[in-house]
């Protein structure tokens, strides 16, 4: 082959290339190329063995999602609050994060409205201090147990759920000071998560605190998944994930099978404790409180 014809060839052979690469890009054809379809979804996490459940919910979730990228999911080891948490949602730097819902939270973040723990958030039981069982044996109504001084955060949503239903609390801002004002005197009982109350004795053997054994408060409160108010997107996938994985059933088998939730079960022993139903006004009318999928049903555990 002479060089005009090489040349001749060669200007073709680019040509063809160029045309190529146009029709890639006009008919939305790159998208299907097996380099490009990566999705990348960054979290931060801390070593709570509860939030380790709530990362393998969400990934359950993005997995049973409609999607056909590789998922690759990144976690940011950061102890760190809330306000941190949704500054750095913001500016792009996690993609989900996770918190007790509130109304200002599901103004300015897409919410996923599913709650993450089934509201177990909103399922209380006591830490008291050691000997004082029995006190706690005795109170047989509601009215009684409004008059015993409790302690809760001052800042948190169940302290508003727990002064609307005129129980008597004390809210200090600092969440180690509730420990040891219980053990104080300053009030009578610290109403806890389900899977928080027995960790958080423990880890404070100097204190003589032991967890209550009779009385359960229930009130809707849910923990969601949050996503930028601009990546509605992916807050859709994730939504439309979850609902998958609760309709066909894997949801609740990682939840149920899950050792944190088998050992919280197992100890709370609800089905022998009486039941304090309250009302939380400060959920949104967008709370999905009639969808008995999504909550915990104690009478059927």
């Amino acid at each position: 082959m002479d060089s005009l014809s090489h040349i001749t060839v060669s200007g073709m052979v680019k040509a063809l290339q160029i045309n190529l690469m146009r029709l890639i890009f006009s008919s939305g054809l790159l998208f299907c190329l097996p380099l490009q379809a990566q999705q990348s979804i960054t979290y931060s996490i801390t070593d709570n063995p509860t939030e380790a459940l709530i990362v393998e919910l969400m990934k359950l979730g993005f997995e049973r999602s409609p999607h056909t990228e590789t998922l690759q999911f990144t976690a940011k080891r950061l102890n760190i609050n809330e306000a941190r948490k949704i500054q750095m949602l913001h500016d792009g730097q996690l993609d989900v994060i996770w918190t007790g819902t509130t109304a200002d939270y599901e103004h300015s973040l897409y919410p996923i409205r599913i709650p993450i723990l089934k509201g177990m958030l909103g399922h209380r039981i006591f830490i008291i201090r050691t000997g004082e069982q029995q006190r706690f044996s005795q109170i047989s109504s509601f009215a009684q147990l409004q008059q015993i001084p409790l302690g809760q955060g001052k800042f948190w949503g169940d302290t508003k759920v727990l002064k609307n239903a005129r129980m008597t609390v004390v809210d200090p801002v600092k969440y180690e000071s509730l420990f040891h004002m219980l053990e104080g005197g300053r009030f009578d009982f610290f109403p806890r998560a389900l899977h928080e109350p027995w960790s958080e004795v423990s880890s404070r053997q100097e204190l003589n605190l032991t967890v209550e054994q009779k009385h359960l408060l229930i009130y809707p409160f849910a923990l969601y998944f949050f996503v930028a108010k601009d990546n509605q997107v992916l807050g859709l996938q994730l939504y439309q994930g979850l609902m998958n994985a609760i309709e066909d059933g894997s949801y609740d088998a990682l939840f149920y099978n899950h050792p944190v939730i088998k050992e919280t079960l197992s100890r709370s022993a609800l089905g022998q404790r009486m039941v304090h139903r309250l009302a939380n006004p400060n959920m949104s009318p967008d709370t999905p409180v009639n969808d008995a999928r999504l909550w915990l049903d104690i009478d059927n555990l």
